[in-house]
């Protein structure tokens, strides 16, 4: 993809919840999908693809781990600020 352009939605928010569901829906199975893939017994966490500046799939599960984190605390803060801006 294209960057930044192809890593961003063209709009800030979703227009529905159906759109919001379904972005939802993938991120669960896009991670599902690399969980799978670590968990395989065949595949070494540690050696270098055969690609790139020597990054493993260990390299690649901890910066998806540490990113998911982020994004998850940004999720809670918009969620609770939403609260409270109901709860008035």
């Amino acid at each position: 993809m294209a960057w930044p352009d192809g890593y961003w939605p063209n709009a800030p928010a979703p227009a529905d919840r159906s759109q919001w569901n379904k972005s939802v829906s993938s991120i669960h199975d896009q991670l599902a999908a690399f969980i799978k893939l670590v968990e395989d017994p065949s595949r070494d966490l540690t050696k270098p693809f055969p690609w790139g500046d020597g990054q493993t799939l260990l390299r690649e599960a901890l910066l998806i781990a540490d990113h998911n984190a982020y994004h998850l605390g940004q999720l809670m803060l918009v969620r609770r600020m939403l609260e409270a801006d109901s709860a008035h």
